[in-house]
């Protein structure tokens, strides 16, 4: 290979990895890739942050979205896939994730839309409890899935294979991108694109 073009790959690969570098976002350690893979198709990071209750830092979060978007609006009703990737930077456990997901859903929410979601926010709340015993660092991911609705995946493992409907995937976005978020804070962050 000749010199000039060698010097030209190793310059293109360098940029590359610097352009992929800039592109994921670290938040206190925890570091968000710029894309992730759901039912195959590939999302866009729209942005990340952390929840902070009182001083205490509860969790860092990345939104991943088919079409990065700064609407709230947009964003919570949308359909395909999406996911939600929570980082914990504290120990809880799942009935603690259980009690917080269902307190934000009901502020978000009005009781005849709490009423049509009952059902699933019982599974879900069941089966958060089972998670036990979560140390800080945990990752939970919340997908939906086409066809399969909410899954939810802590440390690479499935734990919730399809809760369905892609209101109650809204619903969950309303926790934290609805008009009574549970960090306003997060709320801009997931909303800024990055």
């Amino acid at each position: 290979m000749k010199p000039t073009l060698r010097l030209w790959l190793s310059g293109l690969a360098l940029s590359l990895s610097t352009f992929a570098a800039q592109a994921a976002v670290t938040i206190d350690g925890i570091t968000f890739q710029d894309t992730a893979q759901v039912a195959g198709q590939t999302l866009q990071l729209n942005g990340a942050g952390k929840r902070v209750r009182i001083i205490v830092d509860v969790y860092a979060m990345g939104l991943y979205v088919p079409k990065v978007d700064s609407s709230a609006s947009a964003l919570i009703p949308g359909a395909g896939p999406r996911s939600a990737r929570i980082v914990l930077m504290r120990d809880l456990t799942g009935a603690d994730f259980a009690e917080a997901m269902a307190k934000g859903i009901e502020q978000n929410h009005s009781s005849a839309d709490l009423a049509k979601l009952q059902a699933r926010l019982d599974e879900l709340g069941t089966a958060m409890k089972a998670f036990g015993q979560l140390r800080k660092g945990t990752v939970v991911q919340m997908n939906q899935v086409p066809g399969t609705g909410l899954q939810v995946i802590v440390n690479g493992e499935t734990k919730i294979k399809g809760i369905p409907g892609d209101d109650f995937y809204a619903a969950l976005m309303r926790i934290w991108l609805g008009d009574k978020p549970a960090d306003k804070d997060l709320k801009k962050a997931l909303l800024s694109n990055r």
